[in-house]
């Protein structure tokens, strides 16, 4: 069974029955069914055309549905319009699904999920392992997000901006269960960026690569944080490095720089230096100031300020840490704890030379840590600072 032929021609048939007069919701709902009867048929008897197949099978399973709660004469209308068994339509719906998922009506967490199950061809089951919650609350997610976007047009214009920032949500989940849930986004923005021409796609699939190109380095056996500087470069992806640049250099090109653009950039000098310490600082900080243009994120800020450190020294970077505080503004006006700001102000203090403050730092940061690898990352920094201080 080709799993991965069966979720690249999800979007396609979904859209094809969408675009055939079915509501949104029970489209998807029959192409999920169309799928489980693949997989239960196609190991022994593989179908000559799969798209085919599905298209067929998925519109049956619809009609099925709408039997049950339909006028007659609908119903009949409906079989009318089932096209003659033969080759698919070559429509591409794929970048209007893209799109659907990611309606701004949508809270973040549901059009991820949405996004996982229409467009990548997830199961619920499969959704509810990565992001570890019951299989019954994240079927009530999708099937609220699906109820929520029935009414939009089919061709309504989307915002491109909107389906970055959803990919990159599920890029930054990484592993969990049994999907790779980072190498899905990739494949996913891959297929995005067959369907558009745009910079700022190209950009994003380029720091998925540079960034998905460290992946095996970042953690150590038991699970512990390896820092960047710490990483065995030997063991980088060089090829999927090599893709990425490639990709960032010609997004560039077109003179249109977006974010994802600009973290591309970063990344890629990351990746370009062959030591942590013939990393090119001066131009990392030149690319924040592009990103800070752009996003003017307080995130964006704090990572600036560390590599102002490297670049200028520490008294620099606590000099630009100063000027944020601890806390971001909500869109209420309140402040919410900006994640990591305690964690690099003990950096740049350590580098600093005082390592009482740095240890009593670390400390702190371990308390608000995110989760429990960062938190014993920071815990052995503060406990290897307070060894050293009592020697």
């Amino acid at each position: 069974m080709n799993e991965a032929l069966l979720r690249s021609l999800t979007p396609s048939v979904l859209g094809i029955l969408v675009r055939r007069g079915a509501d949104f919701a029970a489209a998807e709902d029959a192409v999920q069914d169309a799928l489980v009867e693949a997989v239960r048929v196609w190991p022994a008897d593989p179908p000559r055309d799969p798209k085919g197949w599905l298209i067929t099978v998925a519109w049956r399973r619809f009609l099925d549905a709408t039997r049950a709660d339909t006028a007659r004469r609908r119903r009949e209308d409906l079989v009318d319009e089932e096209p003659a068994p033969g080759s698919a339509p070559s429509v591409d719906d794929t970048l209007q699904l893209y799109f659907l998922c990611a309606h701004p009506s949508l809270t973040p967490s549901s059009a991820v999920a949405l996004t996982l199950r229409a467009v990548g061809g997830l199961t619920t089951r499969q959704i509810a392992q990565a992001y570890l919650v019951p299989e019954a609350t994240m079927a009530q997610r999708i099937s609220r997000a699906k109820r929520t976007v029935s009414g939009v047009r089919f061709d309504q214009p989307g915002d491109v901006a909107t389906v970055l920032r959803v990919l990159y949500l599920v890029f930054n989940e990484g592993y969990s269960g049994d999907v790779d849930l980072a190498a899905e986004a990739i494949r996913l923005t891959r297929q995005l960026a067959a369907a558009i021409d745009h910079p700022e796609v190209a950009g994003l699939l380029a720091l998925m690569l540079l960034h998905h190109a460290r992946r095996a380095t970042r953690t150590a056996p038991d699970g512990s944080l390896i820092p960047l500087a710490e990483q065995d470069r030997g063991r980088w992806d060089t090829a999927s490095i090599a893709e990425g640049v490639a990709i960032l250099q010609a997004a560039l090109a077109r003179d249109r720089l977006g974010e994802f653009q600009a973290q591309a950039a970063i990344a890629a000098l990351h990746a370009d230096a062959p030591t942590a310490e013939e990393t090119d600082w001066v131009q990392i900080v030149e690319w924040y100031d592009e990103l800070v243009g752009l996003t003017d994120s307080p995130v964006v800020r704090l990572n600036r300020a560390v590599a102002v450190g490297e670049a200028d020294g520490p008294r620099a970077g606590l000099a630009a840490l100063a000027a944020l505080n601890d806390s971001s503004p909500s869109s209420s006006g309140r402040g919410y704890p900006l994640p990591r700001h305690t964690a690099v102000a003990a950096y740049l203090h350590e580098r600093d030379g005082d390592l009482t403050t740095a240890a009593r730092l670390y400390a702190e940061a371990a308390h608000k840590a995110p989760n429990l690898a960062e938190r014993d990352y920071l815990t052995r920094q503060a406990a290897r600072l307070n060894a050293h201080r009592s020697r």
